[in-house]
């Protein structure tokens, strides 16, 4: 069996079972023809909650495995791998979730808005999938952002990776927040109204979930268009 790699994505063990996957030695297995029933594919989750895959060619009763070199040409190993593909993107999209930020901070203070608020975080750019947004349901609006940058963007003196969070904040208190150590000019918002923190333990995490509770107040109302 192949083990597969998957990149910012987790496996939601109450998912197999409704997208079909059956109990197995050590894990859940799942079994799908396709090519018309030419192949065989299994999807192996372990109890790990790794992915390996087998492709069978039924006719020879031989494992295949052209689908997964890159460099194997030819319309019959494309259909192959189209087929194989399709199948691994309908798992990832019916029973896998976004797993972007590792940070246990970025962990808690995702884990405080799902069960306070019933928000998940919401990816919207393909260029930055490693950015995403929290925002209200009734309003629409942001009141939160989890990004991944780094210190040097910051104003630190290091490129070490890390995780933020963005809030909103009244601009008089804004102003009296900022230290440009725990508290940073709001990175790619409006600096009278966003400020950043970095998840690293430097801001309490009982003070972050306050902050993101007034955040959430403050998003309750459509920003107001300008009048001319």
């Amino acid at each position: 069996m192949k083990e597969l790699p998957l990149k910012h994505k987790k496996i939601i063990a109450d998912k197999l079972i409704p997208f079909g996957f059956t109990q197995c030695e050590d894990g859940c297995q799942y079994a799908t023809d396709i090519l018309d029933g030419q192949f065989a594919l299994e999807l192996y989750v372990t109890r790990e909650g790794g992915l390996r895959t087998r492709l069978m060619e039924k006719a020879l009763g031989e494992e295949y495995t052209l689908h997964l070199v890159p460099d194997a040409a030819g319309q019959f190993v494309g259909s192959v791998r189209a087929a194989y593909h399709a199948v691994l993107d309908n798992f990832i999209k019916s029973c896998c979730q976004t797993d972007i930020f590792q940070s246990e901070q970025a962990r808690r203070v995702i884990g405080y808005v799902r069960q306070t608020y019933g928000d998940e975080l919401e990816y919207l750019w393909k260029k930055f999938p490693e950015n995403a947004v929290f925002r209200r349901k009734d309003t629409k609006t942001w009141y939160g952002a989890v990004l991944t940058v780094s210190r040097a963007k910051l104003g630190f003196d290091s490129d070490e990776t890390v995780e933020i969070i963005d809030l909103r904040m009244q601009p008089e208190q804004l102003a009296e927040r900022i230290d440009h150590k725990r508290y940073l000019p709001g990175y790619h918002m409006n600096k009278q109204h966003w400020f950043t923190i970095v998840l690293d333990g430097s801001v309490d995490t009982e003070e972050i979930f306050s902050l993101i509770d007034g955040s959430y107040i403050l998003a309750a109302q459509k920003p107001s268009k300008t009048k001319k």
